[in-house]
């Protein structure tokens, strides 16, 4: 990493020189239980087991109760499982259970760089010499550079007058070339790709916080005329769902931050954040609306 550093730097000299599961009503022992009159939603992670079910409510469950019969029905009426017995006293519980997946993460970044002039080619020579170390900084990671853009202002700072300046954005994505087969054939390849984009964001942290340690603590050197500025810094995390799957916190606030699969009457066809609605559709986790 201590060659990104030193290169960029090289870089500004040459051109300055030349120019899980979840319920409100999980107990510590992973029971869930139902509520009279109101339906419990259960959030189940894609390809992990669900909690344990339990056919009666907390307040029942700390009492006596003789000859206990049940009637399991799932989805379409269909009855999964019955006891054929008497009974006295009859209560019904409703779960309705989502299975959701983790969101995808990828982050906006965005940094300010002095420089000489707004005129020229050296700005456009230090942002390809810059998102060419970013990628190189990351690609072991299957991560990489997109969107990358800069403009140059004229901006008034305080006691030091009028100064040129680069305000560069571009965004980390961790779907480089080759991330599929880094995925180790897990099915949750989210995991994966979500560690691996943490691991990019630390990595450039650091990188830029590094070269503000270079040109202001070095006394021995005068910055260049074109160097990054101590703290502009700034990141912000962006979540996309797969398809099929969406985030909704006012019917989901449970697991408000989950990408969870698309109820019928709506589908979600790429990676956006939000189900759209659909009437025709009757299933669930739709990626079309016919």
């Amino acid at each position: 990493m201590m060659r990104a550093w030193v290169l960029l730097s090289a870089v500004l000299w040459y051109l300055t020189g030349v120019g899980w599961q979840r319920s409100a009503l999980q107990n510590k022992k992973g029971f869930i239980y139902g509520t009279p009159g109101h339906p419990v939603k259960i959030y189940v992670k894609l390809h992990q087991n669900s909690p344990i079910l339990v056919c009666m409510d907390s307040k029942r469950a700390k009492k006596e109760t003789v000859d206990p019969t049940y009637v399991w029905i799932g989805p379409n009426e269909n009855k999964l499982t019955e006891t054929q017995e008497e009974k006295t006293v009859k209560k019904t519980y409703e779960f309705i259970m989502f299975a959701y997946r983790e969101p995808d993460y990828s982050y906006q970044m965005a940094v300010r760089f002095t420089t000489k002039s707004c005129v020229g080619r050296y700005n456009d020579l230090l942002f390809r010499v810059l998102k060419k170390i970013l990628d190189n900084l990351i690609s072991d990671l299957t991560c990489h550079v997109i969107e990358p853009s800069y403009k140059c202002h004229l901006v008034k700072i305080p006691k030091h007058g009028l100064i040129h300046e680069l305000f560069i954005a571009f965004q980390v994505n961790p779907f480089a070339p080759g991330w599929k087969a880094a995925c180790n054939q897990s099915v949750d390849c989210e995991d994966n790709t979500n560690r691996n984009i943490l691991q990019a964001r630390d990595r450039i942290e650091e990188f830029f916080r590094s070269q503000a340690y270079i040109f202001y603590h070095d006394l021995n050197k005068t910055l260049p005329a074109m160097h990054f500025i101590d703290h502009s810094f700034q990141v912000v995390r962006m979540d996309s769902c797969r398809p099929g799957f969406g985030k909704n916190e006012a019917m989901h606030s449970n697991c408000a931050s989950c990408c969870v699969v698309c109820s019928p009457g709506t589908f979600s066809p790429d990676i956006d954040v939000t189900c759209q609605t659909c009437v025709s559709i009757h299933i669930y986790g739709a990626k079309s609306c016919p």
